[in-house]
C-alpha cells in the first residue's frame, strides 16, 4: 500500500512532536534537580547565604536572617518555591547569585560567548581530523584498519585534563608557539580547542568508519571506479556522504559534550568562560551559579540533540514510520 504524502506528513508533524515532548520531559527533570541540589545544601539556607555573603562563618541571629529571608523568599512552602524556580527558568531567570547579589543569567552570559565558540571551533576541528582520518585509513586493508581503529579508540579515550597538559607543556612551554595562559586571541584557542577536538575525533572515527567501509563496497563505487575517478575523489565524493550520517546525529551530543568539557579545558589554559565561572562560584559556595551552569549545559544537550534528531529526520524521511 502506498503511503501518500499527507501521510509522510503527518507522520513528520508526529515524530517531531514526540521528539519535542520528550526534550521537554527531559528539562523539566534538569530543572527539578538543580532545585532540589539547592533545598540539599546542609545548614540553614539563609545562614548559609549571609555567611557566603559576608566571608564571616559563624551563626546568625533572625534580626540578621529576616532580610536574607524575604529576598529569596525562603518562608514560603517549598511547593511555592519550585513552582516559582520553575516559571523563572522558563523566562531565563536562573535565581540571584548568593555572593555577587547579581542574576546568574548576566554572570553566565557575560562568558557563556567564549566558551560557545571554543565548543564550536573544536567540533569543527574534529570533523576535519575524522574525515582526514577515516579517509585515509578506512578500507585499506586488515592492517592499516587496525592501526586506524587503534588510533580512534586511543584517542576517544584520552581524558580532557591530561592532553590539554601536555600540549601546552610541548606546543607552548617547550616550542613557544603558543600562549601559555589567558591568551584571549586566535592563537590562544589553538591548544583548547585541539584538547577537546583530539578525544571527539576519535568518537566521531569510531561511528563513522564502519559506515565508511561499508560503502565502500556499495555498486555505486565500483560504477565511480569504472567511470576513471581516482580512489580519493571517489572516497571525498561518493563514500564520505554515505558514511557521515552516523557521525551526524552524535554531533547534538558533541556540543554538550564540548561545552561541558570546556569548563575543565578553560581551567587548564586560564581562559575566559564559563568554566573559569563555575571554578569561582564552587570554590565560593556559590550554589545557584554552579547549578545554572549545570543546567544550561543540560539544556545545550538537550537542544542540540533534538534539531539533530529533527535534522536527520528530514533528510531521512524513512525515519518517519519506523
Amino acid at each position: 500500500m502506498t503511503r501518500t504524502s499527507s501521510d509522510r506528513g503527518t507522520g513528520l508533524v508526529r515524530r517531531i512532536a514526540g521528539r519535542t515532548g520528550s526534550s521537554l520531559v527531559v528539562l523539566w527533570g534538569a530543572a527539578t534537580v538543580a532545585f532540589a541540589a539547592q533545598l540539599l545544601l546542609p545548614g540553614d539556607r539563609a545562614t548559609v547565604i549571609l555567611n557566603i555573603r559576608t566571608g564571616v562563618p559563624e551563626q546568625r541571629t533572625p534580626e540578621e536572617l529576616a532580610p536574607i529571608i524575604q529576598q529569596f523568599g525562603l518562608d514560603r512552602p517549598e511547593i511555592v518555591q519550585y513552582l516559582d524556580y520553575l516559571r523563572g527558568a522558563v523566562a531565563g531567570d536562573l535565581g540571584t547569585s548568593y555572593q555577587q547579589f547579581r542574576p546568574v543569567t548576566a554572570i553566565i552570559g557575560e562568558q557563556l560567548g567564549a566558551t560557545v565558540i571554543l565548543s564550536l571551533t573544536a567540533i569543527a576541528i574534529a570533523w576535519v581530523l575524522m574525515v582526514a582520518w577515516v579517509t585515509l585509513t578506512a578500507g585499506r586493508g586488515p592492517r592499516v584498519g587496525a592501526i586506524g581503529s587503534g588510533v580512534d579508540v586511543t584517542a576517544a579515550g584520552l581524558p580532557a585534563y591530561w592532553l590539554g597538559i601536555i600540549l601546552l607543556l610541548v606546543f607552548a612551554l617547550g616550542l613557544h608557539w603558543f600562549p601559555v595562559i589567558g591568551g584571549t586571541g586566535p592563537a590562544g584557542l589553538v591548544l583548547p580547542a585541539f584538547t577537546l577536538a583530539i578525544p571527539l575525533a576519535g568518537f566521531l572515527s569510531q561511528a563513522t568508519r564502519a559506515e565508511f567501509e561499508r560503502a565502500l563496497e556499495q555498486p555505486f563505487v565500483l560504477t565511480a571506479r569504472l567511470r576513471g575517478m581516482g580512489d580519493l575523489a571517489v572516497r571525498l565524493r561518493h563514500v564520505l556522504r554515505h558514511a557521515v550520517l552516523p557521525g551526524v546525529t552524535l554531533t547534538g551530543w558533541a556540543l554538550g559534550a564540548t561545552l561541558s568539557g570546556a569548563v575543565v579545558v578553560e581551567s587548564i589554559f586560564s581562559r575566559p568562560g564559563i568554566g573559569s565561572v563555575l571554578v569561582t562560584a564552587v570554590n565560593s559556595h556559590d550554589l545557584p551559579v554552579v547549578v545554572g551552569i549545570v543546567t544550561l549545559v543540560a539544556a545545550f544537550y538537550v537542544v542540540a540533540n533534538l534539531l539533530v534528531d529533527v535534522g536527520y529526520t528530514l533528510v531521512d524521511p524513512r525515519l518517519v514510520h519506523a
